[in-house]
């Protein structure tokens, strides 16, 4: 303990020098506005600073601590659309969207924004004391997770995903097959065959994801909210008349916030999962538990539970992300491998040897985390009446301004004209998958998790020439099926067993 408490003292005193508060303090603040807009996300941010940082020859625990404040702060940001006006700022916040947005419609929006801060928060804080506890022996439990493990834990996402189906299951189950055939897109990269890709080169490297993401939700809403306006049944989204949430829904929330940010905290300890998968998973598991105990739930119609759950989980995993990356040498998600080549741009070789060569890098990074983390929080709560803000700008303004940001955004992933027309394209099939009813949710699930699965089912069976048996062989991949089959069968048993209850009380009654 002790040690900790002195490896601690010396991060702290690296976060604590003027200099390094300064950049952590604009690091948050870029990385907001990063993730405010709709296209960019953490990744394209961090990658944006990492030359600057490099040419303003910042020492290398500064330019890292920059780093991190910007990777943090854009999984802020990425709330505040996905809240007010349905279109996630980053894909993390897709699942923001479900409940956020019709809490914002009810009118609170400025609730909402602050009670995802605070959500947002503990989720981040929550993953950052468990890097400083447990840093090395999670390392090597995330080295147990071979290609095998990993396509068990995408089938028990995939299972947990039935909880995402509403009450149209058939509608859930074809958005998320529309998802895992758009993941299927562009070269197959084990055989080197075109796949879907109409012969035009540019699809050879698939459907980014953020292309689908602003196609399905910037486009799609876009085109959903000119139809009101020019119907005259135009959207009404009313200012918030409160600020911030009260005790009663902080109390409402509390252990949703805590479950969501320790489950965010291990998928983002995962190599590659990203707080995507976290986000989904920890809401789809809080909506499973809480419906089963409160029958007024109200999961995808402005439930606080089901905006806390992803906003703690995709911070949480965000932050867990680092613990790959400083202890392995491995990047726990994209944005984390664009800061392990900024690290090689200072001759600095991220792996267990880090810990004890450059220990005021790691532990002031580490403290890092938390400052930002403190100094988000309290950029966000008192900005909550300007964010919300934005739901008085007339849709005349907002319609073509959402889209113009959203389109820059795409544009600046590949530079191509092509993906302007795809998204295009995409948003006018996001625009009637909506009028039928059919949920987004599932879809981008599909598109998530499809080439992360196919992958390593096909190195799994390559490394066993074809045998099925090694999905089943090691103590993770069985447990994972087992919480799989659970996750499907159990919420049908206790639904046979509350109708069996109500029928013997109905007919109790009878006599």
């Amino acid at each position: 303990m002790n040690g900790i408490l002195d490896t601690l003292a010396l991060g702290f005193g690296v976060a604590f020098t003027p200099t390094n508060l300064l950049v952590a303090a604009i690091g948050s603040f870029f990385g907001t506005i990063v993730g405010v807009l709709p296209g960019l996300g953490p990744i394209n941010g961090v990658a944006m600073l990492v030359p600057i940082a490099f040419a303003m020859n910042l020492p290398p625990e500064t330019a890292l601590i920059l780093l991190a404040a910007v990777y943090v702060g854009a999984e802020y940001g990425g709330r505040i659309t996905s809240i007010l006006i349905n279109v996630p700022g980053e894909a993390a916040a897709v699942m923001t969207t479900l409940d956020g947005y019709p809490l914002a419609r009810q009118g609170l929006a400025s609730v909402a924004l602050s009670l995802s801060a605070w959500a947002s928060f503990i989720g981040s804080l929550v993953a950052t004391l468990g890097i400083i506890l447990l840093a090395p022996m999670l390392a090597g439990w995330a080295l147990a997770f071979g290609p095998a493990e990993y396509f068990v834990l995408m089938v028990f996402a995939f299972c947990a995903l039935t909880s995402l189906l509403g009450e149209q299951p058939v509608k859930g189950v074809l958005a998320a097959m529309i998802g895992l055939a758009i993941s299927t897109v562009g070269v197959d990269a084990n055989s080197g065959v075109y796949r879907y890709a109409f012969d035009l080169p540019h699809l050879a490297d698939g459907i980014d994801f953020v292309v689908v993401v602003i196609g399905l939700f910037a486009v799609g809403e876009m085109l959903q909210m000119l139809e009101k306006k020019l119907s005259g049944h135009s959207i009404d989204v009313p200012v918030s008349g409160r600020k911030l949430f009260n005790w009663r829904e902080l109390k409402l929330t509390s252990w949703t916030t805590v479950r969501s940010s320790v489950m965010g905290f291990f998928i983002g300890i995962l190599p590659g999962a990203g707080a995507s998968v976290a986000s989904a998973v920890a809401y789809a598991n809080e909506k499973r538990l809480v419906e089963g105990k409160d029958p007024e739930a109200k999961f995808g119609r402005g439930d606080m539970r089901g905006l806390a759950a992803p906003e703690a989980a995709n911070n949480s995993a965000a932050t867990g992300s680092f613990i790959p990356m400083l202890t392995l040498g491995v990047p726990g998600s994209g944005t984390t491998a664009v800061m392990m080549g900024a690290l090689t741009l200072y001759n600095i070789t991220p792996g267990p040897a880090l810990f004890e060569n450059q220990p005021g890098l790691v532990w002031g990074l580490i403290a890092s985390l938390v400052v930002a983390n403190v100094m988000l929080f309290v950029m966000n709560v008192p900005m909550v009446r300007v964010f919300a803000s934005m739901l008085s700008i007339p849709s005349w303004l907002l319609v073509p301004g959402v889209l113009a940001i959203s389109f820059v955004g795409v544009y600046a992933i590949n530079a191509t004209t092509f993906d302007l027309v795809l998204v295009a394209i995409i948003g006018v099939l996001g625009y009637f998958l909506r009028k039928l009813n059919v949920p987004m949710a599932p879809l981008i699930l599909g598109v998530v998790l499809g080439t992360m699965m196919e992958q390593n089912l096909r190195r799994a069976l390559s490394i066993t020439n074809g045998e099925l048996g090694i999905l089943f062989e090691s103590s993770v991949t069985k447990g994972l099926w087992v919480a799989a089959v659970a996750v499907v069968v159990l919420p049908m048993f206790l639904r046979y067993l509350a109708r069996r209850r109500a029928a013997r009380a109905t007919d109790a009654s009878g006599r």
